[in-house]
């Protein structure tokens, strides 16, 4: 079994099921919580301050987030049922929410805040709800891209950070500070090892917020002067249901926005899976994205009812994952836990506001350095064809135009209140309209509908024969076609399970000199992807009974992907002719 993370990275010592010592998982929890806790506050802050509501609510909304991020956190680490994705998921505010819910204060309140939250929280809910209806359109290139514009959405906020030092500050402290933490905590991933790594962010913060208070950057007074702890008036803005003409607008603007975070948030969940075990072969599991975004759905709900500013998860625990090597789920519950306690205790606020923003550009920067090389990891994951390069090519530098208003600034800041002016918008959106476009405009496959037993096999046979009478393929390729399909079928079924009751959709399509086949069945508990993975890694002589069908399958097909969600279990086979 490899040790490795994916990638060739460090070590994972703890995957999601294992327990890490109490100390190692509480103290890699608060350092997720502590490095996150800042940005989960900014946004809410940026916005309502920019719509000039009053100090006292924008308390309440800063209260409202950090709670439900941290509730919100603890869920995903969980996972019960249908809810929570099972691994270390931060959720926090989304930025790409910020136009849209700045001019819904300025058009109605707070209380027109709430309504349009809590609407836009159906999107990630219905996403959720039926995943395998979006997989040929959320794929590895949009989601891959979406992360890769993650960077350059957020590289005008480090900018604003490293603008200049605070007053009374020297004019080369932020400059020191900024590169000491970046060289601290570059130096340290790079070589480090055992515990001096898994702390590599906390020192390379340290250290730069240690030079940063030698030349008067640290703003100790602020520390000094918050109380141990308080809690602001709960002031909930409750809805308005006027739906009147400044109702639309901002509507299709939460909308489109939803959609976009829906899609960073099942990008994040696809990534931290990938960070998260020691097979590099192990196959994603998506009814852990569907978990991911339900809470997403959930978390926007409650934030619509507290009227603050609706989140997304993040995707700041998967490079402090392969940082650390702990991926346990405990950090993920401690790191929410911490979010909780954090919102009642403002001299724990006060003390990570007070670290020096170029301290924290630095540590940004590391942090999107290695998003944009998981966010390439995930484009080439299957592979990156000539349409898919045209999708990602165009997407990005969509995303780059918009972002730096290179393309029609003029226009684009007048459509739906700028939401195209966020390059992660602008480029998620052209990946997923390239993507939709390819698939509309593929031929479409060959496809029967029948019950998934052994004794409609018959029926298949002959389906597969006529597809390959009609692509020009002799007996012997269909004769492969059916042999493939058969052992799929024979491993879908347990043994015990002979007279199921399951429908089965298979479809045939031709692609230059391969067949793709298709099975759209109920789901199961075994995944069949990860089974021939497993025979991969295998080097014992003895083959099992039970094995024989999947050995089989191994050698017939060039590839076998199986996708499971709740609701369906697509396998897709490619048989080279």
């Amino acid at each position: 079994m490899s040790t490795g993370t994916p990638g060739g990275g460090p070590t994972l010592r703890y995957q999601p099921d294992e327990k890490p010592p109490p100390r190692l998982a509480i103290g890699v929890g608060l350092q997720l919580a502590v490095l996150n806790i800042a940005a989960v506050m900014l946004i809410p802050m940026v916005v309502m301050r920019a719509a000039g509501l009053p100090d006292a609510y924008l308390s309440w909304a800063v209260l409202a987030s950090v709670t439900i991020c941290g509730l919100a956190t603890i869920l995903q680490a969980l996972r019960a049922g249908r809810i929570g994705t099972g691994h270390v998921m931060v959720m926090g505010t989304s930025g790409a929410f910020i136009p849209a819910c700045i001019m819904a204060l300025d058009r109605g309140g707070p209380a027109l805040l709430a309504t349009l939250v809590t609407i836009s929280a159906l999107v990630p809910l219905l996403l959720s709800w039926r995943l395998s209806l979006f997989q040929r359109i959320l794929t590895p290139a949009v989601s891959g891209t979406v992360i890769m514009l993650i960077p350059v959405t957020v590289l005008p906020f480090i900018s604003g950070l490293l603008s200049g030092a605070p007053g009374g500050g020297t004019a080369q402290g932020a400059p020191l500070s900024f590169f000491a933490t970046v060289v601290v905590i570059g130096a340290l991933a790079l070589k480090a090892t055992g515990q001096l790594r898994l702390w590599a962010p906390v020192i390379g913060v340290v250290a730069g917020s240690a030079i940063a208070a030698s030349h008067g950057l640290y703003n100790l007074d602020r520390v000094a002067a918050a109380r141990w702890v308080d809690l602001p008036p709960f002031q909930p803005p409750g809805f308005d249901l006027g739906f009147g003409p400044g109702f639309w607008p901002p509507l299709v603007s939460f909308l489109l926005v939803a959609v976009i975070a829906a899609v960073r948030t099942m990008s994040s969940a696809i990534a931290v899976q990938r960070v998260s075990w020691r097979r590099k072969s192990r196959a994603v599991d998506f009814r852990a994205v569907q978990g991911a975004m339900t809470v997403d759905g959930l978390g926007n709900l409650l934030a619509g009812l507290a009227g603050t500013v609706p989140g997304s998860a993040t995707t700041t625990s998967v490079p402090l994952t392969q940082l650390t090597g702990v991926a346990a789920r405990v950090v993920g519950i401690v790191a929410g836990a911490a979010f909780v306690a954090f919102a009642f205790l403002p001299k724990a606020f006060a003390v990570v506001f007070a670290i020096p923003d170029p301290v924290f550009a630095g540590y940004l920067a590391i942090l999107l350095a290695m998003l944009f090389a998981i966010g390439m990891k995930i484009v080439l994951q299957d592979g990156l064809g000539y349409r898919e390069g045209m999708v990602v090519g165009v997407a990005f530098l969509a995303g780059v135009g918009f972002q730096y208003g290179m393309i029609f600034p003029d226009h684009v800041s007048r459509f739906a209140g700028g939401l195209f002016e966020n390059g992660m918008n602008a480029g998620g959106f052209a990946a997923i309209l390239m993507t939709l476009f390819l698939r509309l405009t593929d031929p479409r496959p060959s496809r029967i509908r029948t019950r998934l037993d052994p004794a409609e096999l018959p029926a298949i046979r002959e389906f597969l024969n006529d597809f390959a009478s009609r692509n020009g393929w002799d007996r012997a390729t269909a004769g492969r076609l059916a042999a493939a399909t058969e052992e799929t079928l024979v491993t879908l079924l347990e043994e015990e399970a002979r007279n199921d009751t399951r429908r089965l959709l298979l479809t045939a399509q031709r692609k230059r000199n391969i067949a793709v086949l298709e099975l759209f069945v109920a789901p199961r508990d075994a995944n069949l992807q990860n089974r021939i993975a497993l025979l991969r890694e295998d080097t014992g002589e003895t083959t099992l009974e039970s094995e024989v069908s999947t050995r089989l399958l191994r050698h017939l097909a060039s590839s076998v992907k199986h996708h499971q969600y709740h609701d369906t279990d697509i396998v897709t086979i490619h048989v080279e002719t």
